[in-house]
């Protein structure tokens, strides 16, 4: 914490209010995301599935549409479209509290995932041109930032969770309307830079840059099986301890991983390592993470009782949700070690005029793999559970993970990524 701390104050004034911001949009999300796989398996009686589907719908309508949002922000100024998502993601997130019809849920999530298309790719966009050659440094700090609302998130929603679920949405999009507010008073402009050419000439340009292209589909990987943190992960530590709330067990130990060891890590990697290295080894460690659940999977039987939500219940459940635990540790090291450099590489693609536009369009073509992985790991968990074969979904995430690494190893050797600066 001292390291990540010494790092804050090297950056500028505005880039530690950016990551302040991320604190705050963290808080919220993680205050409710972590729990509406319960709410709509155990309210809504929603199969695994539509589930899956629901909420692969908003990683789709949120990364999917973030060209948009990273392009709004390189011609018409990054801290209009930060607050825009903010005020949109309010009302999504509100609107839970209420809905529970299929179409009001795909309503609702996908307002959600607009709003995160909007200020997601501005806010970097802006945190990558105001921290210049620290950029690095600044995004393993706006991952610090997050997890440290994302620790504060689930302890909040857990308590609210024990009240009903509908407090949870209010509270969430109560933390919205306030960041909405805040930034309208604080957040200072920044004068785009435009590229001086169509948006439709970027967007041909950004299509057509191949190695671009080739470094999405080898890096995917990392928010397919992150987003595993919001599915299955969740749901097997509800099923093996029969106690809903050691959801926020699991949110508490990636946090924690992240606040710990980010800042360490990265200055590790960066000192010792080639970027693309430190992708790879990222990459390796996610898959892996679930390797153990394809045992413990099958030897662990599904918890009796009525889904106690007591602390005490959730102390006494430790043992049994000891794996997907540790699961869940693996993988936030993996992602430690891989985003940050990911971030980094993937504006420097092309020039520094469309920076939002290839972060936005690398977010977009991420979420929709995401949306695709959720919705197929989705399906192929409730196929395990027809065909007795708990272990199989948690084989396709770790033959995801492997898969690209290999695949960022072979582009390596093809040198097919932009040289960075290793000081």
């Amino acid at each position: 914490m001292l390291s990540a701390s010494r790092s804050v104050r090297s950056l500028s004034r505005t880039a530690q209010l950016l990551l302040l911001n991320q604190f705050g949009v963290n808080l919220g999300f993680y205050l409710l995301i972590p729990y509406l796989a319960t709410h709509l398996r155990e309210n809504l009686h929603l199969s695994t599935g539509v589930i899956g589907a629901v909420i692969g719908a908003r990683s789709l309508s949120q990364q999917g549409l973030t060209l948009f949002g990273g392009s709004a922000a390189d011609r018409i100024g990054c801290r209009p479209v930060i607050i825009v998502g903010c005020a949109l993601r309010t009302v999504g997130f509100a609107a839970f509290a209420f809905v529970d019809s299929l179409p009001g849920l795909f309503a609702a999530t996908l307002v959600t995932g607009v709003a995160g298309a909007m200020f997601s790719p501005a806010a970097r966009a802006y945190l990558a041109h105001e921290s210049g050659d620290q950029r690095l440094r600044a995004f393993a700090l706006l991952n610090v930032a997050g997890e440290a609302g994302a620790l504060l998130g689930p302890l909040l929603g857990g308590v609210l969770l024990a009240v009903e679920f509908p407090a949870v949405a209010i509270t969430a999009a109560a933390v919205f309307a306030l960041l909405t507010t805040a930034q309208v008073v604080v957040l200072p402009a920044r004068a785009p830079r435009p590229s001086g050419q169509s948006v439709l000439v970027d967007w041909r340009e950004l299509s057509t840059n191949r190695r671009f292209l080739l470094f999405i589909c080898a890096t995917s990987g990392v928010f397919v099986l992150y987003s595993q943190l919001y599915l299955t992960l969740p749901l097997e530590a509800s099923r093996v301890s029969g106690v809903d709330s050691t959801v926020a067990v699991l949110f508490i130990a990636s946090t924690l991983v992240t606040l710990g060891l980010q800042i360490r890590v990265t200055n590790w990697c960066q000192r010792h390592w080639e970027p693309t290295t430190a992708i790879g080894v990222g990459l390796t460690l996610c898959g892996l993470a679930f390797a153990p659940l394809a045992v413990t999977g099958s030897l662990q039987p599904t918890a009796a009782g009525a889904h106690d939500r007591g602390t005490a219940a959730v102390l006494l459940s430790l043992p049994a949700v000891a794996p997907v635990i540790a699961a869940t540790i693996v993988l936030t090291l993996g992602v430690a070690v891989a985003q940050p450099f990911v971030l980094d590489l993937a504006p420097a693609f092309g020039c520094s005029e469309l920076t939002g536009t290839y972060l936005g369009a690398y977010a977009m073509a991420a979420g929709m793999a995401g949306a695709i992985g959720n919705t197929a790991v989705g399906y192929v968990t409730d196929l395990s559970i027809w065909l007795d074969m708990p272990w199989l979904p948690w084989l396709l995430l770790v033959g995801d993970g492997l898969a690209c690494a290999v695949l960022i190893g072979v582009l390596r050797t093809r040198e097919a990524f932009p040289p960075r600066d290793r000081s």
